[in-house]
């Protein structure tokens, strides 16, 4: 009764969709003034659904109107946005619940659960805007050019989400392993590190993450050997979660669990808590987002402990492979889709387009005028309140066309060096969107994978307990999935 009812509930949602739609996907379809503001005589509006930046968030009213200053001051566009509330909670879920209950705005911000709306013809095919655009197709990066191949309706160019593993400086100075651990930054120099430096700090463990191993192995994994997805092996292409590869590192983090070295409550940890024991020092190194996050350890570290705390940015570990992870190009993991069913498509795109534009990325990165930035005699300098409260929401193209002050970096040191570490190991991935049909197993192979990896780390069960684990993955829809990728995978 339960899968009729989620039928009949499903059928439902897709028809109160279809119902939206009267619009042809043509993308130079002319705009048209739809929406429009009371008061604001000819103005164009466009309805915007972006994480966090609903009509409650006084800063986000402020951003969108400032964008409309600047679309009619550069464009001669008269805009104005109007910003959609999404519930609090898991905004995938909630964003979706919004979306089939009909309420569909034209510029939508995707966390996730895109694909079975863009599977229904809902998002628009970016392909031919960006192709016609001004700036956007200048800025993108080489994985953004190959995800939008294989998935052309999101688009998000920010730098890659690799971690990076930090220590504090001072520590990492007074450490006799560090200069072997720059020059060969093997498993074994990295373990000998991490031994020394829970001494140099007095901390209770080397290094911990927030709830599961993920973090850690874009340090680790391809040193082991896994550099893909798939792992090319003599019977084929096999996942790296089955793979002997897997076995090895499993050992390894096992030995680092049973030395103490790796925080033994790291999988209750969540990304609160494990920052906070990095800022006090219990513990001595963490994996941090390259780039924007590791300039927020690396102030807050200097803030609570000094100047000579700041961050020293550690290599990935160097075997068979040596890199941050291979980078998955089936498709973007989050970005800005364009509703199908907008009137105003043209239109949303030329924001867009705005946004990447030297005009446009002066608002984007570097926020309100007098408050987070000043001119100074042609330079930008950033404010304490840049450095705390401001992110770009949009593009963080690599670079920018406005002068800053050396003074006021946009990224300090650490940031910037992780920022060069992950592009310097660049490498892509041959992971492929999961069909629908295997969704439900894949779930359910995660739970496994997740299940044996936690207790053969802790102890709970011995590292022969592996190949028991690869039999129930494969039994559990491994088979039929393995069998799809070589079939397909060239």
């Amino acid at each position: 009764m339960k899968k009729v009812l989620l039928t009949f509930v499903m059928i439902l949602m897709v028809g109160v969709l279809a119902a939206c739609s009267d619009g042809e996907k043509n993308p130079k379809e002319a705009t048209t003034k739809e929406g429009e503001a009371a008061g604001d005589s000819g103005a164009q509006t466009i309805k915007v659904v972006f994480k966090d930046d609903g009509p409650s968030n006084p800063v986000a009213v402020s951003y969108y109107e400032k964008l409309s200053e600047g679309l009619k001051k550069d464009l001669d566009l008269d805009v104005k946005f109007d910003l959609v509330e999404v519930a609090q909670g898991d905004y995938a879920e909630k964003l979706n619940l919004l979306l089939y209950s009909g309420e569909i705005p034209d510029l939508i911000y995707f966390q996730g659960a895109d694909k079975q709306i863009a599977d229904q013809g809902l998002l628009e095919d970016l392909t031919p805007y960006i192709e016609d655009s001004k700036y956007i197709k200048s800025i993108m990066n080489p994985y953004n050019e190959a995800r939008l191949r294989n998935y052309p309706y999101l688009l998000w160019i920010k730098p890659l989400d690799n971690r990076v593993p930090v220590v504090r400086k001072d520590w990492f100075d007074q450490a006799s392993s560090s200069a072997t651990l720059m020059e060969n930054p093997t498993v074994d120099n990295y373990k000998a590190f991490f031994k020394e430096i829970v001494q140099i700090g007095d901390t209770k463990n080397a290094v911990t993450v927030a709830g599961d191993i993920r973090e850690l192995d874009y340090t680790f994994d391809m040193a082991f050997g896994i550099n893909k997805t798939w792992l090319d092996s003599e019977k084929g292409f096999e996942h790296y979660k089955v793979s002997s590869q897997t076995k090895d590192k499993l050992e390894f983090y096992r030995q680092l669990y049973e030395e103490g070295l790796l925080d033994p409550q790291y999988l209750t940890k969540k990304h609160d808590t494990k920052q906070e024991v990095f800022y006090n020092g219990e513990t001595a190194v963490i994996p941090g987002t390259n780039g924007k996050v590791i300039d927020i350890y690396n102030d807050r570290m200097r803030v609570l402990n000094g100047e000579e705390s700041q961050l020293q940015v550690l290599p990935p570990a160097k075997g068979e492979y040596q890199g941050f992870g291979a980078t998955d190009i089936s498709k973007e993991s989050r970005g800005l889709a364009i509703s199908s069913q907008s009137k105003n498509k043209d239109l949303v795109f030329q924001v867009l387009d705005y946004l990447a534009s030297p005009e446009g990325q002066k608002l984007d990165r570097l926020g309100f005028e007098g408050e987070h930035y000043n001119v100074v005699d042609g330079k930008v300098e950033l404010t304490e309140k840049y450095y705390g409260d401001w992110y770009a929401r949009y593009w963080e193209p690599n670079n920018v066309e406005f002068e800053v002050a050396e003074s006021t970096p946009l990224l300090g040191d650490a940031a910037e060096k992780s920022l060069l570490s992950v592009a310097d190991y660049y490498s892509e991935d041959n992971s492929f969107v999961l069909p629908e049909e295997y969704v439900a197993q894949w779930d359910a192979m995660e739970n496994l994978y997740k299940e044996y990896s936690a207790d053969i780390i802790t102890g709970k069960k011995p590292l022969e307990a592996f190949d028991d684990y690869v039999k129930k993955w494969y039994a559990a829809g491994g088979e039929s999935l393995t069998k799809y990728a070589n079939d397909n995978l060239k």
